[in-house]
């Protein structure tokens, strides 16, 4: 029986030793040892498995009506606000609006969402938790279209201080009507506005104010516009009043933007100038080349209305004049004027050989029986008459100009010979006008040119 005990008092004694081998070997594992050798033990708690307590209860969201403000029936509760503006993405003219994304940022503080920190560190939370709790009620004034951007969630972010204070920050694309004035265009300046305002409480409840003044707005340096030169981004403040609400607190985004003219020079300004430029070579090319001076004439006239169709095609449809409007059509009179120059020196060409028709059939002698005479001819010079006492008239045609306006004045001097002194006078005062229908083409090289040199200092000068 003695036996026996000893037996089973091994046993005990093996399986004890092994125990503490496995206990030695679990210490061994977990510990660190200090740099002179001591060991330092971690402590083993699996956090994953330990009981958290929710942002729900540690704000105590379910212990408050957060239906209605901070302070209610108190006085109003400041909200501070700061903008960041991501970018304008575009200017439409013919809309009269732009486009802007920018993160908006609110700041105030509700006691309600208090907690006990010892580390007095902040707790951050995505949109989920705005539907619980209570957020500024802020829109955009004037707005035509706005969303949250919801890429890959919602992009809103609250942050809570352990003193109730609130950061409430979100991502937003909005356009808003722009009143632009194009009364200048295309060297104009647009100044535009973003006006942001709460819609529910007016100033006793909500007092609605820029963080940091002026510098409560900030921009990012690479924004940029194709059309325009972004010159200043400021904030202002002021209260707006509805008859059947009440005064209510408004901030206003303004930015004043510099359109670029070099765009417009290619496209409007230089072609105008060179139609108006290629009218006047018509003023060169000889009046009798009737296809040639009406067939560029009505091009240039053609192109001209091109030009200002596809000009007004892009913008408003507004009720004054622009100053494109006044360049665009001055130039466009020019164009007309040129070819009712030629269709004036036409015209009196036609009236001026007709004329000179009849004077030569007057001027001209009959000289069928004279004998031993000089006769006249239409060329200026003289021949003798033929061995059988016949005289001959010859006829040459004389294409240049100038020998056809020594022809017309030598008819009109034998036919004023042959008038009586006050038919005389009546005749050279008509026919000294028309006869030198050259010299309107002549005076035109000069004016018009001059003209349009003249229009363009004073419409630069004033507009730039």
């Amino acid at each position: 029986m003695s036996d026996f005990i000893k037996v089973v008092f091994v046993v005990l004694c093996v399986s004890m030793c092994g125990q503490c081998r496995k206990i030695k070997h679990r210490i061994r594992r977990t510990s660190v040892h200090h740099k002179h050798g001591t060991p330092l033990f971690k402590k083993m708690l699996d956090e994953t498995k330990t009981n958290q307590v929710k942002s729900d209860h540690l704000l105590r969201v379910d212990d408050h009506d957060f239906t209605m403000r901070p302070a209610f029936a108190g006085p109003a509760v400041p909200v501070g606000v700061d903008v960041q503006v991501e970018s304008l993405d575009s200017i439409s003219e013919v809309d009269m609006d732009f486009t802007m994304t920018l993160y908006l940022r609110h700041y105030w503080k509700d006691n309600r969402l208090s907690f006990p920190s010892k580390t007095n560190k902040s707790m951050t939370f995505d949109g989920r938790l705005v539907k619980k709790i209570w957020v500024p009620d802020v829109f955009f004034v004037h707005s035509k279209r706005s969303f949250i951007h919801d890429t890959t969630t919602e992009n809103i972010m609250i942050r809570v201080y352990p003193d109730g204070h609130v950061l409430y920050s979100l991502r937003v694309t909005v356009t808003s009507a722009c009143n632009m004035d194009f009364s200048r265009f295309p060297l104009d300046t647009q100044t535009c506005t973003l006006e942001l305002e709460s819609y529910a409480y007016t100033d006793e409840d909500l007092m609605l104010y820029w963080k940091s003044g002026d510098e409560s707005l900030s921009t990012d340096e690479k924004i940029s516009l194709s059309q325009f030169l972004i010159q200043k981004f400021h904030t202002t403040s002021r209260l707006a009043f509805y008859s059947s609400t009440g005064w209510y607190n408004r901030l206003y985004i303004n930015f004043t933007l510099r359109r670029h003219i070099f765009f417009f020079l290619l496209q409007t300004y230089f072609p105008a100038t060179l139609m108006v430029m290629l009218s006047w070579v018509s003023f060169w090319i000889d009046r009798r080349a009737v296809p040639a001076r009406v067939s560029l004439g009505i091009t240039t006239v053609l192109t001209m209305s091109t030009i200002i169709t596809g000009v007004n095609a892009s913008m408003p449809r507004v009720s004054y004049i622009k100053a494109v409007d006044i360049y665009l059509w001055v130039s466009f009179v020019f164009v007309f004027l040129s070819v009712l120059e030629y269709a004036a020196v036409n015209y009196l060409t036609t009236v001026n050989d007709g004329a000179n028709r009849k004077l030569r059939e007057k001027s001209v002698p009959c000289t069928c029986d004279m004998s031993h005479t000089r006769t006249v001819m239409l060329n200026g010079t003289y021949s003798k008459p033929e061995s059988n006492g016949e005289a001959a008239f010859t006829q040459t045609l004389v294409s240049t100009e100038e020998a056809t306006d020594k022809l017309d004045r030598m008819a009109v001097h034998l036919s004023l010979e042959s008038e009586a002194p006050g038919y005389k006078k009546k005749t050279l005062r008509g026919f000294s006008i028309i006869q030198n229908t050259h010299i309107i083409d002549a005076y035109s090289r000069i004016f018009f040119p001059g003209a349009f040199i003249f229009f363009n200092v004073i419409y630069w000068s004033v507009y730039c």
